[in-house]
């Protein structure tokens, strides 16, 4: 695709040279998009990422209304049974299965940018904002880390921690993504190797608090790294996270049963500073569709999935962190 090798070009040259700048990355790279840091203001790009924001916060709690409207059961069910049926044919072990929710609610995305409290956070233009827990690829010296999150509960059911690290289904689908995303980096690092395994992260919505788990792995990249990042990005792309294994097929299985566009929905995001890259997952993502604003989420489905979980699961993924 000629946007792709362009943009890889583009992020190539300013790697090479160590001009900072910002990439937004669609799901399919269609759309792929790059900035320089004097073009975000001009384009009305609001980012905040861990050491760099050209927004302030106000972040303080405010009233709103927030409801939700998820797409009907039956169609999930429909979608999901197609899914298990690829597994047990062996043609995915894993697949992300994600819909789009709709909500009545008086919050703006310039509201939702500012008051939000999450590691990452993006809005672009008035069409999406992002405020995602998940990182993607980080890069410091010659070392890349990513940090894959597989794995979610309600943190207000009994022995919640419990449950989730001992689930067989959690266990299956996170065990498949590690493996998964150790393959990527390396494709692109040596001694690739898992730095910790199956860690607790705790999010905190705006109707509960969530628990998810999250491992990292790491390998070491050459000296020259910053002359290629675009190839680099791309190659691990898309995140295997919100993809699924193995990867190519599961694609085309997300593209037959999902039947709506992601976008830039599960796509990346992310800052080079001329020195280090970190970069986030574009999942807890709202995106403005008309008069109405839009939550797409989802969840992974392995052979263990239930599907009225996986459903439940959907639906408590649609919030905001405003606390």
């Amino acid at each position: 695709m000629k946007a792709a090798k362009d943009t890889i070009k583009r992020m190539n040259k300013y790697g090479r040279k160590r001009i900072p700048f910002v990439f937004i990355l669609d799901f399919d790279l269609k759309k792929p998009l790059v900035f320089l840091m004097d073009e975000l203001d001009k384009n009305d790009i609001w980012l905040s990422i861990p050491g760099f924001s050209n927004k302030d916060f106000n972040r303080n709690k405010i009233d709103f209304h927030f409801e939700k409207e998820p797409v009907e059961f039956e169609r999930y069910k429909k979608a999901f049974e197609v899914v298990k049926s690829a597994i047990n044919r062996g043609d995915t072990f894993l697949l992300n299965l994600t819909f789009p929710t709709n909500l009545k609610t008086d919050l703006t995305l310039d509201k939702i940018f500012d008051h939000s409290k999450a590691k990452y956070n993006l809005k672009y233009k008035n069409q999406f904002v992002v405020f995602s827990p998940e990182s993607f690829i980080q890069i410091r010296g010659n070392k890349i880390s990513s940090f894959p999150m597989k794995g979610t509960i309600d943190a207000a059911i009994e022995n919640a921690e419990k449950k989730l690290v001992e689930d067989i289904k959690e266990i299956s689908e996170h065990n498949t993504i590690v493996d998964l995303i150790r393959n990527d980096l390396s494709m692109v690092a040596k001694n690739v190797k898992v730095e910790k395994f199956r860690y607790i992260e705790k999010i905190k919505t705006h109707e509960s608090e969530l628990l998810q788990t999250s491992s990292e792995i790491s390998g070491e990249l050459p000296s020259n790294w910053n002359e290629s990042i675009g190839d680099i990005i791309f190659k691990v792309l898309p995140a295997g996270s919100i993809s699924g294994a193995p990867k190519k097929k599961t694609i085309q299985i997300i593209h037959e049963v999902e039947g709506y566009t992601r976008g830039y929905f599960t796509g990346v995001f992310g800052y080079f500073d001329g020195n280090s890259l970190d970069s986030a997952v574009m999942i807890r993502y709202l995106e403005k569709q008309g008069d109405k604003l839009v939550f797409k989420s989802g969840g992974g489905i392995t052979y263990y999935s239930e599907c009225e979980q996986e459903y439940r699961e959907l639906i408590d993924k649609v919030y905001v962190p405003i606390i």
